[in-house]
């Protein structure tokens, strides 16, 4: 892809109708919320949901946030607390997003999750994204459209001068009116958890719940609220032996390229695919009740950062 063939799209019946079909089609578009652009993809689908962080240069598979047209979406996909439904009430749609326990049949990618049982959802409240969300017709997860570690993008030609060549198209809904990323609170425990301040006041959430939200460090100590918190995460039940060149009597090996094994990653070695499949392949590792499992060696390079730091931590020594 060159930098020409990122398309811009008016945020008109065509521009839109467009851009759900690059969605469709399992490509990467960026649209406006009223926090920042970002940069969707079908929160359904596990190849264009790695293509996003092999757009953005993303080092690790963190949770995505799935944009979502109206509430009833999200509860088609979530499971809602008393406290999530008063804050639905009151500020969606807005600037957000709440993370809840997933439904497990919704279909969702393991890539959109990076594994956990919870999921980001929020429903935006800017009319190009809602007209497009209701366009399309299913989640659309997006982060910030950008490079990883870059500014946030307001504006479409914000998106074009940082990822233009590495996506398919973006919306042009002018500017950005709130500009900083959305707030994001864990309603998915006990107590609600301050993730994130963003684009609603924290003290206007806790006036809404009457309580005070709780910090990360104040939650409890043993359940991560995102990736990277510990060391061993991430990991099917048996023990996964990393970098092996074949399988040891009694171990399941997991392949990249052209191995002999049980289940490959990519049979080409495209990292790419790898991607895709990593979590579904660890879910089946499971199924088949794998007590010990060899891992081929994946480069370390571009998506393979990614690939590699999940498998060091499926790896890692556990209690």
């Amino acid at each position: 892809m060159t930098a020409a063939s990122t398309i811009q799209l008016l945020p008109d019946a065509d521009g839109l109708g467009r851009a759900a079909q690059y969605l469709g089609q399992g490509g990467l578009v960026a649209f406006p919320t009223e926090t920042v652009y970002g940069l969707g993809a079908d929160a359904r689908n596990d190849t264009a949901v790695a293509r996003i962080y092999e757009a953005k240069g993303r080092p690790s598979f963190n949770p995505l946030i799935v944009h979502l047209a109206d509430q009833p979406a999200a509860e088609a996909l979530c499971h809602f607390s008393p406290a999530a439904q008063r804050l639905a009430a009151a500020f969606w749609p807005g600037a957000l997003t709440m993370v809840l326990p997933f439904v497990a049949q919704a279909g969702i990618s393991p890539l959109v999750t990076a594994g956990l049982d919870t999921l980001a959802v929020r429903v935006p409240d800017h009319e190009v994204a809602r007209a497009l969300l209701r366009s399309y017709g299913g989640p659309i997860a997006a982060p910030s459209a950008n490079p990883s570690g870059r500014i946030s993008p307001t504006t479409a030609q914000h998106v074009v001068d940082g990822l233009g060549g590495r996506i398919d198209a973006v919306v042009d809904g002018g500017a950005c009116p709130v500009g900083v990323e959305s707030t994001i609170v864990d309603c998915s425990g006990a107590a609600p958890v301050l993730l994130r301040a963003g684009g609603i006041p924290v003290e206007a959430i806790e006036a809404c719940l009457g309580q005070t939200l709780l910090l990360p460090d104040e939650a409890t100590p043993d359940r991560p609220t995102a990736p990277g918190q510990l060391a061993s995460h991430y990991a099917p039940m048996g023990r996964v032996r990393l970098n092996a060149e074949v399988a040891s009597p009694g171990e399941v090996m997991l392949g990249f390229g052209n191995v002999e094994c049980s289940l490959n990653l990519s049979p080409s070695g495209d990292l790419l695919e790898a991607a895709a499949q990593l979590f579904g392949h660890l879910h089946r590792l499971d199924a088949m009740k794998a007590k010990q499992i060899a891992v081929s060696p994946i480069p370390d390079k571009g998506l393979g950062r990614a690939i590699n730091d999940r498998l060091r931590r499926a790896a890692a020594p556990r209690d």
